[in-house]
């Protein structure tokens, strides 16, 4: 274990919630229609608003329209509260927040939205356009995340629900640099992030985030029900929607909501079925066992527009640990090690690897026209005595070797490769017959011997892996030295890097592409309405988090990059549907 000093870096992303239990493997319900408004009376449960979900985006939409003075309902499928949310790290990301404000730190509206499409939408950015090359719709809901990010932080702060803190790392006593702090549209690239002022970091992260809100909304006397699955909703003769029809096991009821729905259920991707048609490849998933997609055909019952159904949050996962069960502990998130690199089946590096997770993870998914395939659907970590040694504990590191089943391990190098071609053997029914090309020991070996180079020079030419302070700071966070080792300090130039050692043991696991959760779903406005196929809103149908398409796009823009939208965005939805 490391020493916890301010926040335990196995905890940051992961959290300390409840870990994943095994996962869904089909489709949702079947598609929820929308339904007349039944006779007066018929109603089982009455409100103005109705939040359906308990994680960051729900149950900021419930304090937004309860404190707006509206009758609040939350209502979540699963036996426990808080989602996705409640097991991550609980740190949100945010624009201009009071932090800065404070300080004086200017984190300009036009700068902030460049960077915010440069990172997200890299294919239509333009500077030049009015819109940064977007269409109207989605520029302003980028737009509106600038606009509201900080009022929704505020709100909950001034209400007393969730107090904040700025998130900083431990190891470096400094604010947490962006996921893309290099970018030069990206002029404030640091101290964005921020976490929960109470529980947060090395204890609760996440769960205290929910349970706070949780807990305010319970001394509010708001009802809160746990498996109570929406899968209906309810429109009156203009199409509005005015309610939900829900199963509570086997018992169904409806409830009125006068207002309208507001949705933050979370991702999909716990259902095979729209991953496999939707997503590039997804072995296993941080998220809990209820992101099954249940928005997504009750949306388009509604006549919903499908925003980019593709997007999700990213991350690489053990391998072996996800086709044992989808529903994984903990991802491969900053990976730890100096004398570390990824290599594909061929035995080439393809990546930085101490780029963030969700951008490193998208290497996974690059397509060969001349071979018609993915060669880097699959990666393999080589490592050594040093990195495991000084590392352990860093997962997927272990501390004793015990504790990872997937480890590869051979006295050379030449053991290592042929234990991993085994593996693939063994799983080659689930990863498209996968296995080691004839070139990979060779090429291999010339990949640790330019790395090695590379790390006594201290400049990666290829990948350029410590050149950003994202690089450096997250790697002293995520590649602390275990107590007790007997690893000496890297003495190189770029603490990053490290040479192989020249004999053995050495080490491998093979990685594949995983998610924290999918982003992708229907269309919403800068209201956080969700809108119809003519572009237009759907009366009473508001969403948030990742249940639609991200309003960032594939920019995880620094720690938090999905609970702050969510944040915000519930926010927006719930002040909207109390004001309707």
């Amino acid at each position: 274990m490391t020493q916890k000093t301010g926040i335990d870096r196995r905890r940051l992303l992961a959290g300390a919630g409840v870990a994943a239990a095994a996962a869904a493997t089909g489709g949702v319900a079947q598609a929820a229609t929308s339904v007349d408004a039944p006779a007066a009376g018929g109603w089982d449960f009455e409100c103005d608003v109705l939040c359906v979900g308990s994680g960051a985006a729900a149950g900021s939409a419930a304090v937004a329209a309860l404190t707006a003075g509206s009758k609040v309902m939350l209502v979540e499928k699963m036996p426990i509260l808080g989602g996705t949310t409640a097991k991550s790290g609980g740190v949100t990301w945010i624009f201009n927040h009071f932090i800065f404000r404070e300080q004086g730190i200017s984190d300009p509206k036009d700068d902030a939205l460049r960077y915010t499409v440069r990172y997200g939408y890299p294919r239509q950015y333009n500077p030049n356009s009015p819109t940064l090359g977007l269409d109207e719709n989605r520029y302003r809901v980028v737009e509106a995340f600038y606009d509201n990010g900080s009022a929704a932080i505020d709100h909950l702060r001034e209400t007393g629900a969730v107090q904040f803190k700025q998130f900083r790392l431990f190891q470096v006593d400094q604010p947490a640099p962006d996921y893309a702090d290099h970018l030069p549209e990206n002029k404030v690239p640091t101290g964005r992030a921020l976490e929960p002022a109470a529980g947060s970091g090395s204890t609760q992260g996440g769960g205290s985030l929910a349970s706070q809100i949780h807990a305010f909304l319970k001394a509010k006397g708001v009802p809160i029900l746990t498996r109570t699955r929406v899968t209906r909703l309810v429109k009156d003769a203009t199409g509005r929607v005015i309610g939900a029809e829900a199963m509570q096991g086997d018992k169904p009821v409806r409830i009125k909501a006068s207002k309208g729905v507001v949705f933050g259920t979370g991702g999909y991707s716990h259902n095979v079925q729209l991953c496999d048609v939707h997503q590039p490849a997804v072995y296993g998933s941080c998220s809990l066992p209820g992101s099954t997609g249940d928005f997504i055909p009750i949306a388009q019952e509604a006549g919903a527009m499908m925003g980019n159904m593709g997007l999700g949050w990213r991350t690489q996962v053990v391998l072996g640990e996800a086709l044992k069960t989808r529903g994984i502990g903990l991802g491969a998130f900053v990976l730890p090690g100096d004398s570390m690199i990824l290599v594909n089946k061929y035995g080439k590096r393809v990546v930085n690897e101490k780029r963030d997770y969700n951008d490193r993870t998208q290497a996974h998914f690059w397509y060969d026209p001349a071979h018609e395939e993915y060669p880097n659907h699959l990666m393999f970590m080589l490592f050594d005595q040093r990195s495991i040694d000084a590392f352990g504990g860093a997962f997927p590191f272990p501390v004793n070797k015990a504790e990872q089943p997937h480890l590869i391990e051979g006295a050379n190098w030449d053991e290592v490769f042929g234990k991993i071609d085994a593996q693939l053997a063994g799983w080659a029914d689930h990863t498209g017959g996968v296995r080691l090309a004839e070139s990979f020991a060779g090429n291999a070996r010339q990949a640790i011997a330019n790395f090695n180079g590379y790390a006594k020079k201290g400049v990666d030419p290829e990948f350029g892996r410590g050149n950003y302070l994202y690089d450096r700071q997250w790697h002293l966070l995520f590649s602390a030295r275990r107590a007790g080792t007997t690893q000496p300090e890297n003495p190189y130039p770029n603490k990053t890097m490290h040479p192989f050692a020249a004999k053995g043991p050495f080490y491998a696991l093979i990685l594949g592409p995983g998610t924290l959760d999918t982003a992708g779903g229907p269309q919403i406005n800068a209201k956080a309405q969700v809108l119809a196929a003519n572009g237009q809103p759907i009366p009473g149908l508001y969403a948030a988090g990742n249940c639609i398409a991200a309003p960032t796009g594939q920019a995880y823009l620094g720690a938090g990059g999905t609970i702050g939208p969510a944040v915000t965005f519930g926010y927006i939805a719930g002040k909207t549907a109390a004001a309707s």
